[in-house]
Formats: structure tokens, C-alpha cells, sequence
């Protein structure tokens, strides 16, 4: 697999840094880089979701400890049990774990000694908390879905590292941090942003364009929903820019088979430019100003 930056590089601290330098910094290159600030761009957005996934390790104590004894391969470590206050830090060799959009991690093709430094100390902790396993451990791995993946449900193959193939299904509603069990394999559901409904919850929101004269008088507008194409919305007289109007249903659906989450169509009033004549009569009338020259 690739090698990339590791979390601090990622986050721009040292690793000597405290828990609100790293809090300051994430928050910092959230706001720069979050995808409803960059709509469209698949840079900022796989910039957002490195920084994301640095700042959920690094801002967590014990995490932070497994990944600074053991880099990418930390949640193996997790996996195996290993105690993160008996873990303590190592040389840098590189981060793994990144890169495709299934993963699977295993101390299976790992040489611990020369992982360590033949620091025997590391190998006998390892060889003691994979006894509690056995020789075949449970192997780690990573689901990245789009939203629309997430709504209909999908699934993914994983090969193990002896070998075996087996197919992991992703359930219709699924949520990032969700995980996934199969036999030998644990893997944890990654939902990427999506550039034009945001998600809390059940619930979905998207920016609807709305005509002056719809938000004035009412009338219709089409409005995108995730699983593709359109539907009809009516839009109340008299309605506000930033209104949000529900639609019910049309949000994500429950794993658990429970009532599906809803549609929000937040108003996004257009002006017609450039503006006639007596548009632009009747706001100068109400707006208080003086004629421009």
C-alpha cells in the first residue's frame, strides 16, 4: 500500500502536541477545507475526510498511544487486545492502511522485530494478547460508500490474508463509524460526504433554487433526491430565503427497518438579474435609500 503523511504531518503538529493544539488545529483545517465550503471540489474533500480521520485518532488518549507505538497498523493492535498504556512509541516507518477503497489489515504479514527494532519486550506483548485469538486473527479492514450506497445499500469483497474471499453486505440507512462483522473480518463503514445533500441523523438536506416571484406568490419547484431523479415541491406565498420545507420520507432509511428519515428543501431565493424596471422601482421605494445618480 502507499505510504502517506501520518496524522501529525496531517494536522500540522508535532507529536509532542497537547490535546487542545490538536483540537485547535483540526478545527482550523476543518472550516478550510469542509466540503459545503468547497461544493464540487474532490481535493478539498479528500483533504476534509485525512483530517477527519487524523483528528478521531489523535484527539482520542488511547488511540493516540496505539498509533504512536504502532502507526497505521494501530487498530490491528486494538483488535489483538494490546493494552494501549503498555504501548509506547516507536521509530516512524510509514503509515498504513490507506488507499483503496476496501482495506484489510492483519499482523499476518508482519515481521514484529523488525517492526520494533527487536525490541523483544513488543513481540511478547503482541504473542500474548494473540494467544487469547489464536493463530487465525480477527483481520481489519475499512468499507468506504457513497451516500447513495448508503441509502439503497451495497456490499463489498474482501480478500484475507490467507486468501479466502468473502463478501461483506452493507445494509440499506448505514452510517459512518458503523461496524460490519463476517467471519475472521471486522470492518468499520466510512460514508463519504456527499456534495449535495448534507446528513444528521435520518435526515437530509439540500439547497433548492427558488424564483422571487415562486417565493412571493408560491408555486412549484423540482427538487433532487439522493436515490436520483426528481420530485415536486410546493412552495408556501410569502415564503423566506433559508426557509427549510420537509419532505416526508425521503431521507435515509432505518437499518433497523424503522420509519425512513425526511427530506429537507432549504429555499435559496433567486433575484432575477438584471432586475426590470419596475422591480427595481418598487425596491427603491421600500428600501429607504436614496435614488443612485
Amino acid at each position: 500500500m502507499p505510504k502517506v503523511a501520518d496524522y501529525y504531518e496531517v494536522l500540522g503538529v508535532p507529536r509532542t502536541a497537547s490535546e487542545k493544539e490538536i483540537k485547535t488545529a483540526f478545527r482550523k483545517l476543518a472550516r478550510q477545507h469542509h466540503p459545503d465550503v468547497n461544493q464540487g471540489d474532490a481535493k478539498a474533500e479528500a483533504r476534509f475526510k485525512e483530517i477527519s480521520e487524523a483528528h478521531d485518532v489523535l484527539s482520542d488518549p488511547e488511540k493516540r498511544k496505539l498509533y504512536d507505538a504502532f502507526g497505521g497498523d494501530w487498530q490491528s493492535a486494538q483488535a489483538a487486545g494490546v493494552d494501549p498504556s503498555q504501548a509506547g512509541p516507536r521509530p516512524r516507518a510509514g503509515r498504513r492502511g490507506a488507499g483503496p477503497r476496501v482495506t484489510v489489515e492483519s499482523f499476518g504479514d508482519i515481521d514484529l522485530e523488525d517492526l520494533f527494532g527487536g525490541r523483544g519486550s513488543f513481540a511478547d506483548m503482541f504473542a500474548n494478547a494473540g494467544a487469547a485469538r489464536g493463530a487465525a486473527m480477527e483481520a481489519e479492514g475499512t468499507i468506504e460508500v457513497t451516500l447513495r450506497e448508503a441509502i439503497t445499500g451495497t456490499s463489498r469483497t474482501f480478500e484475507l490474508p490467507d486468501g479466502k474471499r468473502i463478501e461483506l453486505k452493507v445494509p440499506a440507512g448505514v452510517a459512518s463509524g458503523a461496524v460490519l462483522r463476517a467471519p475472521g473480518l471486522r470492518a468499520r463503514v466510512v460514508v463519504q460526504p456527499d456534495a449535495r445533500f448534507k446528513r444528521e441523523g435520518r435526515d437530509l438536506t439540500t439547497t433548492v433554487p427558488v424564483a422571487l416571484e415562486i417565493a412571493l406568490l408560491g408555486g412549484e419547484v423540482e427538487v433532487p433526491t439522493p436515490k436520483g431523479g426528481r420530485v415536486t415541491l410546493k412552495v408556501p406565498p410569502e415564503t423566506q430565503n433559508g426557509t427549510k420545507l420537509r419532505l416526508r420520507g425521503l431521507g435515509m432509511p432505518d437499518p433497523k427497518g424503522g420509519a425512513a428519515g425526511d427530506l429537507f428543501a432549504e429555499v435559496k431565493v433567486k433575484l432575477p438579474l438584471p432586475p426590470d424596471d419596475q422591480l427595481r422601482a418598487w425596491a427603491e421605494k421600500n428600501s429607504g435609500q436614496p435614488k443612485p445618480s
